[in-house]
């Protein structure tokens, strides 16, 4: 099911504001509760770290993104290239995006292979699984704003 970012934000402000202004508490509480509120609601940390991710060159098709557990999305990526070569450039652009990048494991042979990172961008974490055969490869991305207890990057559609 995908989640309108913007929905979310839209709808979490709307809470917000309705239980600071149905509340029983006086004028001064009510300020605290509001900026309190206003502090930890999650926009621009949940839209964050889509803007962190690079688009892997090549690509032929984009599914996502779609909300994911713990504020996270999921993009799923058909590149044209060998999974070697499209995941060690896809390891580069993160990088150059301002990704620590740790590589968790990498495979492969003449006809395919792949490999998973995760990562961290500020306060950003990622998860990076790709692989494919011949000159197709497949790339799923999970960030969230911050490293969930469970940091799980289902594969999408192939």
């Amino acid at each position: 099911m995908k989640l309108n970012v913007c929905a979310l934000v839209a709808l979490a402000a709307v809470v917000g504001l309705t239980g600071t202004a149905c509340s029983g508490s006086d004028s001064k509480t009510a300020a605290t509760s509001s900026s309190v509120s206003t502090a930890s609601a999650p926009p621009a940390n949940s839209a964050q770290p889509a803007s962190l991710v690079p688009t892997p060159a090549d690509n032929q098709a984009t599914k996502g993104p779609d909300a994911i557990a713990d504020n996270g999305i999921h993009l799923h990526y058909q590149v044209n290239g060998a999974p070697g070569d499209v995941m060690a450039a896809y390891k580069a652009a993160l990088e150059s995006k301002g990704w620590a990048v740790t590589t968790v494991v990498t495979s492969g042979d003449a006809h395919g292979g792949g490999a998973t990172y995760t990562g961290t961008n500020g306060n950003a974490y990622g998860v990076f699984d790709g692989g494919g055969y011949n000159t197709t490869t497949y790339i799923d991305v999970c960030t969230w704003p911050t490293k969930p207890a469970n940091p799980n990057c289902a594969r999408g559609d192939r």
